[in-house]
């Protein structure tokens, strides 16, 4: 069970010949109960790893970020980013209105000396939160906004060009907001709480882009308060420093497979010298005992079939989605 200093769960092979020996509904109260599980000292392969995530996920999502390569990609089975830059806490793809359920990270091969994963909850990093910053987030959402394209319009409004009573009330299923700049160009965009509820736990939990967002990309405008102002420099620090007393490092040995409640959880990553030597794949899914968050739109494609999304011009895998 998860103690000071290390926030999840281990389950140790036995006698089991792989993961799929594995109890289901044991693994699914065990992930309801803590969030964080790492399997460790069982046989097995990316095919392995795939029908062990199909078990509790209904359906996956394809994360389109760059740096990442296809190992199983029939299977929604690929490759973390494969660089070596140390990369700072965040839930999966919280940058979009899909955020999965839960994240799956399985070591195929591991660098010896570096390259851990770093783990922190939610929670416990908002408990941390020094009672200024706290009371600079509870009350707020953040925004994401971003260009759109004609692909992305034709995909969600089913017009490269939708008219203005269109962009004012899309359709049900699409999850942005559409919005001119000062331009007159479109951007889409989203909200969510600063401070939100996880899938399984009633506490706030801390669970957002903004630490990846201002550490890695070097941005103060994604995402934004609801107001359009960016977060404080202050509370930034605060929650990183927050991140930094509570996240744990979890170092990868061959064949051990990490399951994440990515509502509750963040990850990261230490820097890796010998990238070419570390090989974790990745499978980021949504639930079958899911409890849907509420700001979805009713109902949501990537709840029913396995998706992927809408790839900007120039994306490196445009000719996937063409």
């Amino acid at each position: 069970m998860p103690v000071p200093g290390r926030p999840y769960v281990v389950v140790q092979r036995a006698a089991e010949p792989d993961l799929l020996a594995l109890d289901p509904a044991r693994i699914t109260d065990l992930y309801r109960r803590h969030g964080a599980l790492l399997f460790r000292g069982f046989a097995g392969d990316a095919e392995i790893f795939a029908r062990f995530a199909r078990q509790f996920c209904s359906t996956a999502v394809v994360n389109e970020s760059p740096g990442r390569s296809p190992i199983d990609a029939a299977r929604q089975i690929y490759s973390v980013n494969q660089g070596g830059e140390a990369f700072a806490l965040h839930p999966e793809l919280s940058r979009e209105p899909w955020k999965p359920d839960a994240a799956f990270f399985a070591c195929l091969s591991a660098s010896a000396a570096d390259g851990a994963t770093t783990l922190c909850d939610g929670i416990a990093l908002a408990r941390a939160l020094p009672a200024e910053a706290r009371a600079a987030l509870a009350p707020r959402r953040l925004c994401y906004a971003a260009p759109a394209w004609p692909n992305l319009l034709e995909y969600w409004l089913g017009s490269a060009r939708p008219d203005e009573a269109t962009l004012h009330e899309p359709p049900p299923g699409c999850p942005y907001r559409f919005a001119r700049d000062r331009h007159g160009g479109l951007v889409r965009y989203f909200t969510r709480p600063a401070l939100h509820k996880p899938m399984f736990a009633d506490e706030p939990a801390f669970g957002n882009f903004l630490l990846f967002a201002r550490y890695n990309n070097n941005r103060r405008d994604f995402p934004l308060f609801d107001d359009l102002t960016p977060v404080p420099e202050a509370v930034v620090q605060a929650a990183k420093a927050a991140g930094d007393a509570t996240l744990a490092a979890v170092e990868w040995r061959a064949g051990d497979v990490l399951m994440l409640d990515n509502t509750r959880f963040m990850h990261g990553r230490t820097a890796i010298r010998e990238p070419n030597k570390r090989l974790i794949a990745t499978y980021f899914g949504y639930l079958r005992f899911a409890l849907p968050d509420p700001e979805e739109p009713a109902d949501p494609i990537w709840r029913r079939v396995d998706f992927s999304p809408p790839l900007p011009p120039h994306h490196p895998g445009q000719a996937r989605s063409d």
